[in-house]
């Protein structure tokens, strides 16, 4: 018995001392590694570099193109020699040196719109950013609330058990002093077997909880993990009165930032459209070449002598500067129906625009309507707790002094840890609506 007793006792301590070394999770911390590790944000902070990436490309056409080539190889037969520009029967090796570009002069604002089109659109891909950790701070927010909950429930039943346990140690006692029949003690062991039951199911409960919050933190499952649990009480709520749906609205148009993102690529396309409808005009560009060749028989005309390379190259060095216009007159309607399509999809943001507002509005008068009702739910079952406790009060004085059948007195405990269930849940589901509208007013997430 020895040994096994300081095992126990040693995993016991092992236990605790684990619970003890493992930094605790506040929402906070949960919310923060969130918006660092969850695949969407990860996802959304791809797409704004890859539109960094866009605007740096758009910023670039504003510079003049150049590329450089050489070729070298031999030539036979009736051929035109490259530094003399006259036909010739001799076999010669040659090498030809280039480089060219454009630059663009007018295009009626074409790289200026463009380059403030994708300015616009990658400031909205940083707004996507932040609507991604929004989104995700709301479901870490949901399942934090649920451990807690769950958590609050575990506590309640651990409770009921010690208040059936002891109430069964001083049946026992009157039952072996032949004060009370046996039955009575049978019914509270009964009791106590549901009340444990009902322990290991709210424990499953909060461990399904935590593992779900776990998941949406992208944590391993085995990692070790415990939530910080605040006394639901002391978390801070705004007053209701600094809540009202529409002063909330006019401040959540503002700072929401898929609002703010769809506002921007409405900016974009409206750029969009100023520079498709400018490829419909001619536009004026100037292009630049710089050359020279080198040939292996060359030599001067006077002495005879072979040139050397790089006075080859200095000799036939050549420039060449000019200035063109292009005019679109057709190319199968591109431009043209690039232009209506922008336009369309300007009209199509705008429209876009309307939506979300209109849902915004409707998701913050809903959330505020919520509120009211999980209030009154909450109040509603504050009341219900405190009748039921007082009944099980004036219940157990009775069933103490054998007024009260044992079955009576386990419904009225029944009835008082249902409600008490309930008004946890009444409790936590008004504290997240509340910060719910708390979120639509700009201030985030905490507790």
């Amino acid at each position: 018995m020895k040994p096994a007793f300081t095992l126990i006792a040693l995993a016991f301590v092992l236990q605790l001392t684990a619970q003890t070394t493992t930094e605790k999770w506040d929402l906070r911390k949960c919310v923060d590694y969130a918006m660092k590790n969850n695949i969407s944000v990860k996802q959304a902070d791809v797409q704004a570099r890859i539109s960094a990436l866009q605007l740096k490309q758009a910023q670039l056409y504003q510079y003049p193109t150049a590329s450089f080539n050489t070729s070298i190889g031999p030539q036979f037969g009736r051929s035109i020699d490259p530094t003399t520009n006259v036909y010739t029967n001799t076999e010669l090796l040659s090498q030809n040196f280039g480089l060219q570009g454009n630059v663009p002069i007018f295009n009626w604002g074409r790289v200026k719109n463009n380059i403030a089109a994708q300015e616009f659109s990658a400031k909205a891909a940083l707004k996507d950013i932040e609507k991604a950790a929004n989104d995700v701070a709301l479901n870490v927010a949901t399942f934090y609330l649920q451990i807690l909950a769950a958590k609050e429930q575990v506590n309640i039943v651990a409770v009921q058990i010690q208040q059936t346990r002891s109430q069964l140690d001083v049946t026992r006692k009157r039952v072996e002093a032949g004060a009370i029949p046996e039955l009575n003690a049978l019914e509270l062991e009964a009791k106590l077997a549901t009340d444990s039951s009902n322990y290991i199911a709210a424990q499953s409960s909060f461990q399904q909880n935590v593992l779900q919050l776990k998941a949406l933190l992208t944590l391993d499952a085995a990692a070790p993990f415990e939530v910080e649990i605040p006394a639901v009480e002391r978390i801070p709520l705004e007053p209701l009165t600094e809540l009202q749906p529409e002063s909330v609205y006019k401040l959540a148009i503002n700072n929401q930032p898929n609002i703010l993102s769809n506002q921007l690529r409405i900016k974009s396309a409206e750029k969009n459209v100023l520079s498709a409808k400018s490829t419909l005009y001619p536009s004026i560009g100037a292009s630049y070449t710089i050359g020279s060749t080198y040939n292996n028989k060359a030599a001067n005309f006077v002495t005879g002598t072979k040139i050397q390379y790089f006075d080859q190259l200095s000799q036939n060095f050549r420039q060449s500067v000019g200035v063109g216009i292009s005019v679109p007159i057709f190319n199968n309607g591109t431009n043209r129906i690039n232009y209506e399509q922008s336009k369309l999809n300007l009209l199509n943001a705008r429209v876009t625009e309307d939506q979300i507002e209109q849902k915004l509005k409707q998701d913050i008068y809903t959330a505020y309507t919520n509120v009211i009702n999980a209030l009154q739910k909450f109040n509603a079952g504050k009341r219900q707790v405190e009748s039921n406790q007082k009944a099980l009060d004036f219940a157990t004085k009775r069933y103490e002094v054998g007024l009260l059948s044992t079955i009576d007195l386990i419904t009225i405990q029944n009835n008082l840890a249902t409600a008490q269930f309930q008004q946890i849940s009444n409790q936590y589901d008004y504290v997240f609506k509340m910060k719910l509208l708390e979120f639509y007013k700009g201030q985030g997430l905490k507790l």
